[in-house]
């Protein structure tokens, strides 16, 4: 495990962190201080032996903690703006899935070292690790921010966690199966199903630039937008993103099936947590299918739905929303 400096504290030769942070991981992260509005120090944590995973954790020890959870195929700077609007008070933990963002993105072949095994469980697995090592213990209330593929894996690992789930925020993602009258988007079903659809994602990075455009109603600036895609820089850098994909449960041949299936059964059981909801309804993968389920099974939360916003909600809304999710905390407290 290697940690730069705590939060808060400078450093004489570098108060931002950044250039400390990119001298310790020169290959990784070459450019961790050319992404705007992202933190200056992210961290590192040994997740598994010899691959590191990359998270935030932003705001006071002592703050009641958030969890943030990203998708596919976006990275912990998704969340940036909601980090800025909480880490005054609340303490932000955001990792990097394995793959995904500044963390390592090793190979899966069965001959590699270390290699690692892209699915959801060991998406649940990685958080489990992360959160221990966070200091944040089976006692330590959480509340919950998910989206894209973050609910999945958040929802995975509150199936172990229902008690220290104390509040949500959902933002177009799915906790279970996919919905009976929703068919799978072409886009999607491509690099899923075909080898071809592998082989434009890798060689091109076409689902990360894609998302970057499509992905929203407000069109991104282009330095956010190259935010977005830097990860995703060769071939052996994309691999996550078609592993997630190729990881989309969808019957019980499935390998994710059985924990997902698992985690839409117990969402009705967090229906007595506050939650709060934000959806971009011009979202072809998570859309309007995906909220009514959310609706029916937490029938409670505030819904916040927009017209005119797309799967990445928190880029076309955030100057609304994070107002919203602050004040939806601060009335809820722990």
């Amino acid at each position: 495990m290697v940690d730069p400096p705590a939060a808060g504290r400078s450093n004489a030769a570098d108060p931002g962190g950044a250039l400390a942070y990119n001298a310790r991981f020169p290959r990784q992260h070459p450019t961790v201080s050319q992404f705007p509005g992202y933190p200056a120090q992210p961290r590192r944590f040994e997740v598994r032996p010899g691959i590191h995973m990359s998270y935030l954790d932003e705001g006071p020890r002592d703050g009641e903690v958030v969890v943030m959870l990203h998708g596919n195929p976006s990275w912990s700077y998704y969340w940036r703006t909601l980090v800025a609007g909480l880490s005054d008070r609340y303490r932000c933990i955001v990792p990097d899935h394995v793959g995904m963002g500044l963390s390592d993105k090793p190979d899966d072949r069965l001959t590699a070292s270390p290699r690692y095994d892209y699915t959801l469980q060991s998406r649940v697995d990685d958080l489990e690790a992360l959160l221990r090592h966070a200091g944040v213990d089976d006692g330590t209330p959480v509340t919950l921010a998910v989206h894209d593929w973050g609910g999945m894996i958040g929802f995975g690992w509150a199936l172990g966690h229902a008690a220290q789930v104390k509040r949500l925020v959902v933002l177009n993602t799915a906790a279970f199966p996919m919905p009976a009258a929703k068919q799978m988007p072409w886009q999607i079903a491509l690099g899923r199903d075909y080898f071809v659809g592998e082989v434009v994602i890798r060689s091109f990075n076409a689902f990360s630039s894609g998302a970057s455009w499509l992905g929203v109603e407000r069109k991104m600036p282009a330095e956010v937008r190259r935010a977005y895609v830097a990860p995703y820089d060769s071939w052996k850098n994309r691999i996550s993103t078609i592993r997630f994909m190729q990881d989309i449960p969808l019957s019980p041949k499935d390998k994710a099936w059985p924990l997902l299936e698992a985690a839409g059964r117990a969402l009705p059981s967090f229906a007595d947590r506050p939650a709060f909801i934000g959806w971009g309804l011009k979202d072809f993968v998570f859309d309007h299918h995906f909220l009514e389920r959310f609706r029916a099974d937490l029938p409670r939360a505030q819904v916040h739905a927009f017209e005119d916003a797309g799967h990445y909600v928190l880029e076309d809304k955030h100057e609304v929303l994070v107002p919203r999710i602050r004040a939806f905390l601060d009335a809820n407290p722990l």
